[in-house]
């Protein structure tokens, strides 16, 4: 699903217009943004967490020209799934 769509569809199932629910979701991209930048969890019951991660440095190789390169750390997004996700999933995985 695009992003198109997918604002479409929550727009119709919300009653809303497509310019609230995108300026909703732009809005909830910021929060959770900026508090992932803050080294903050963001639980949202039912969905699942998301969370910033630290990626420790390390050594990567150029296969082409066998050149090594230090990868500094850096922190990455992360998303784990809540129960009820799993296992809404976990229901449309035994039907198909």
């Amino acid at each position: 699903m695009k992003n198109k769509e997918f604002i479409t569809e929550l727009a119709e199932r919300l009653g809303w217009t497509p310019q609230e629910v995108t300026d909703l979701v732009a809005t909830f991209g910021s929060v959770l943004g900026s508090r992932l930048v803050d080294n903050d969890a963001v639980y949202l019951h039912g969905f699942g967490q998301f969370e910033a991660k630290k990626k420790m440095e390390r050594v990567v190789v150029n296969p082409a020209s066998g050149k090594r390169y230090l990868v500094p750390p850096k922190l990455v997004p992360v998303f784990k799934p809540g129960m009820t996700l799993k296992s809404k999933l976990k229901e449309l995985g035994e039907h198909e």
